[in-house]
């Protein structure tokens, strides 16, 4: 979740001094850096949820999956912490690496305050690093799944519900809807509360 900016622009080179001596975590976009706030335990679950997930599936091959703690470069002025990335460029998964630059698949569990922000303008940015292929938005309002995936020059979308099988295809990952909400308290619909 994303704070107010500092006041002032900071270079590159100051952002990424601030961001690794603070205790606080920032992102930065063209010039400002933005303070990272706390989640709930919801978007906490779901993130170890997709994590788990994830790297049971992608145990052979080159792809490798990451927690928020992995900085992703989206340009040179411009730098995010997604809440799970999978990326498959051998540089990104090196011992001493802080850097992620060839994100594959990121997913990003979205909160009232920052869903607006996450669904329109961390899209756009995402939709401009080439090895991009899907980009999945997991609810903490409602049980709802979507995953927007490059086809070619253009993006499609597929929205998935309880009883469905979310597909990740440009990994060829299959994940029961229900895996991902497991033992989260996030309502099926406005009046119902699934309870594992």
């Amino acid at each position: 979740m994303v704070e107010h900016p500092q006041q002032q622009k900071i270079s590159v080179e100051e952002y990424l001094k601030l961001d690794q001596t603070s205790e606080i975590r920032y992102e930065y976009i063209d010039g400002y850096a933005y303070a990272l706030a706390g989640g709930t335990a919801a978007h906490s679950l779901l993130a170890v949820n997709m994590i788990h997930l994830l790297n049971e599936q992608l145990q052979s091959g080159p792809c490798r999956v990451f927690n928020s703690d992995m900085r992703v470069q989206l340009s040179r002025r411009r730098y995010v912490y997604p809440d799970v990335v999978v990326s498959c460029d051998v540089a990104d998964s090196e011992g001493l690496n802080e850097i992620l630059r060839s994100p594959h698949l990121i997913v990003e569990i979205l909160s009232p305050t920052t869903e607006l922000y996450d669904r329109v303008q961390k899209f756009s940015y995402y939709q401009e690093l080439p090895s991009m292929q899907e980009y999945m938005l997991i609810s903490t309002q409602r049980q709802m799944v979507e995953i927007y995936r490059r086809n070619g020059a253009t993006w499609t979308y597929r929205r998935y519900y309880p009883g469905q099988t979310v597909e990740l295809e440009s990994l060829d990952i299959h994940i029961p809807f229900t895996a991902i909400y497991e033992r989260v308290r996030v309502p099926i619909d406005d009046d119902e509360f699934l309870e594992e």
